[in-house]
């Protein structure tokens, strides 16, 4: 990757930061970290993933500074500006497409894509003048730099292509320079900085510890334990040091903000009716200072005090006419500034979570492995509740290792994995993947309702061509080949549906649990063959055509995002095996 010179962005459901690497390829360095929230009275390695825009949507702060200035906002003037949080949840379970918008505090829309892409260029902007303090002022340009964005293993190629997008809204390639960007996946990233951890790089009982073995077979899970998303790995080290992905990733969205809805959730119940909301409404930033304190109490595993603004406390006793307000017989009491709440209603917020992240490394060890580590890492695995937890749960099986710095692993990874891409030699596929395409009509194995005929040939339509199947090793041999002709000689351009599903061997792209992910747009001028060859190798799937009479290249635009997608099969079924549009291809597979 050229003079590696690299800076990797964790944009984490909580929490985000930077590290980067100016070092030459061959000198070995630890990546700088820069320190955050000190004028606040804070030092952390990254700072609170939120972000404030005045009334005209122009971004004003980010981090600490976002947070602290809207705090200090009065009820009237905090209504007037867009503050978001929590905002990277919004691209699980959501159709994505450029257009998507979403919801700020106060409950006012704006596009998803620019709150996102003004949360990169500050990160962009912020990591470019540290680096230049750093280097007697010279500055740099965003070009000068191979950047790594880091992302939860388990989100979908949609949303991999939204942070793309946003990347590349905030200046930090360019259309031209995309190859500059690289996708990390967050528990990757975190396997390859522990690997390096020497013994005392690791939280431990016992302090002659050994570190995570290095000798080649030693296989162990990585469990990424972030704010949104608990994200799990297996690998194994091979001969060289290379990692090799044993199982198909999988976690869930119980991270560490889960134990904070169950403790907001707690409050509503322990205060009087509606005054939790109430108050949430009245002191925005009274309310965010609660849930931050929260954060940090998650940490221990004991009795808890939490401060009690004047604003919640008189509204408390507004509505109860009572001083005692807060129900005790739950779990909590009130001594006048604080809520205390007992070590075993802490751990109660915990269930769910924990309950998700062991019945998903319950189904890792049921698969005949010889798992000798798990390794908790991320925000949440500084967590003692949690880390007591699974060491209670599967301490007899294995190892459980946290490194001091949990928080850091993911950022300090993928610097490393920004150096050396090649580092995890060889990944599982998630899903079967294929295409849809028309076959030649044979009564013997296609449905009769998926029949028709085109310039007097019987087809067959919506056959389910299989690129990679389910479960099957990817390594730097992940290319698959495919081969599409147009249906007429003056046309254009074809588009491809790819669908994926969990089965592996489907028939038909539409039968049950085949999902459509995206399509394909191959430029046909100059007519021919195109030979498309499809990376399923490496974090993205990316794609080239060759057209096989000109022999030349081009990259093919794969959009995960659209969702209204046009069909390639569809249409009068006599004008040939597309239709719909002039532009639909004919995707007949030919070997």
């Amino acid at each position: 990757m050229g003079d590696s010179f690299v800076i990797a962005i964790d944009f984490g459901t909580a929490f985000s930061g930077y590290a980067f690497n100016i070092t030459p390829g061959e000198v070995k360095s630890e990546p700088h970290l820069p320190r955050w929230g000190k004028e606040y009275g804070f030092d952390t390695p990254k700072t609170p993933t939120c972000i404030l825009f005045n009334e005209d949507e122009k971004c004003l702060s980010f981090g600490y500074e976002a947070k602290m200035a809207y705090q200090e906002m009065s009820g009237e003037e905090a209504k007037k500006h867009y503050f978001f949080e929590d905002f990277k949840m919004e691209l699980y379970s959501k159709k994505l497409s450029s257009n998507l918008k979403i919801k700020d505090t106060n409950g006012k829309s704006m596009k998803a894509l620019k709150v996102f892409s003004e949360s990169l260029r500050f990160l962009k902007e912020d990591a470019l003048r540290t680096i230049s303090r750093n280097t007697q002022g010279k500055n740099f340009l965003a070009s000068d730099f191979t950047w790594v964005l880091t992302v939860p293993a388990i989100w979908d190629l949609s949303a991999k292509q939204f942070m793309r997008e946003a990347a590349t809204q905030a200046g930090i390639v360019t259309e031209g320079d995309k190859e500059k960007l690289l996708m990390a996946l967050e528990p990757e990233a975190a396997s390859i900085w522990s690997k390096k951890l020497p013994s005392d790089g690791f939280i431990s009982e016992k302090h002659n510890e050994e570190s995570l073995d290095q000798s080649p077979g030693t296989q162990y899970i990585v469990v990424d334990c972030g704010g949104g998303t608990i994200d799990i790995t297996v690998h194994e080290v091979l001969g060289g040091g290379a990692l090799k992905e044993l199982h198909k990733v999988s976690g869930n969205y119980l991270g560490g903000q889960t134990v904070d809805r169950k403790f907001k959730q707690f409050l509503r119940e322990i205060l009087p009716e509606g005054v939790w909301d109430q108050f949430e409404q009245n002191s925005p930033s009274a309310a965010q200072r609660i849930m931050y304190d929260f954060t940090y109490l998650k940490q221990y595993d004991k009795d808890v005090r939490i401060t009690c603004p004047f604003a919640l406390g008189s509204l408390a006793k507004e509505k109860s006419d009572t001083e005692n307000f807060v129900q005790s017989e739950l779990g909590a009491s009130w001594d006048g500034d604080f809520i205390k709440i007992s070590r075993d209603k802490m751990k109660s917020f915990y269930d769910e979570s924990l309950k998700g992240i062991t019945e998903n490394l319950k189904e890792i060890f049921n698969c005949g492995l010889n798992i000798k580590y798990i390794l908790l890492v991320g925000g949440y695995a500084q967590s003692q509740i949690l880390q007591q937890h699974i060491t209670d749960q599967f301490g007899q099986q294995c190892k459980v290792l946290c490194p001091f710095r949990a928080q850091e692993a993911i950022m300090r990874g993928a610097v490393e994995f920004g150096r050396n891409p090649d580092v995890v030699a060889s990944r599982k596929s998630s899903y079967t993947y294929g295409f849809a395409v028309c076959e030649k009509f044979d009564e013997s194995k296609h449905k009769e309702e998926k029949k028709f005929t085109s310039k007097g040939v019987v087809w067959s339509r919506d056959i389910f061509r299989k690129l990679v199947e389910e479960g099957e090793d990817l390594g730097s041999e992940g290319t698959r080949e495919f081969l599409c002709r147009p249906v007429k000689a003056d046309q254009e351009e074809m588009k491809l549906r790819f669908f994926h599903s969990l089965r592996k061997d489907p028939v038909y792209v539409d039968d049950w649990g085949v999902e459509e992910v995206g399509s394909f747009i191959v430029d046909m001028t100059g007519g021919g063959k195109v030979k498309l060859e499809i990376d399923f190798g490496s974090t993205e799937i990316t794609a080239t055509g060759t057209n096989q009479i000109s022999g030349e290249t081009q990259t093919v635009k794969i959009d995960f995002m659209t969702t209204d997608r046009e069909c390639v099969i569809d249409g009068d079924p006599e004008d040939a095996a597309s239709v719909g549009t002039e532009q639909s291809g004919f995707s007949e597979y030919s070997d």
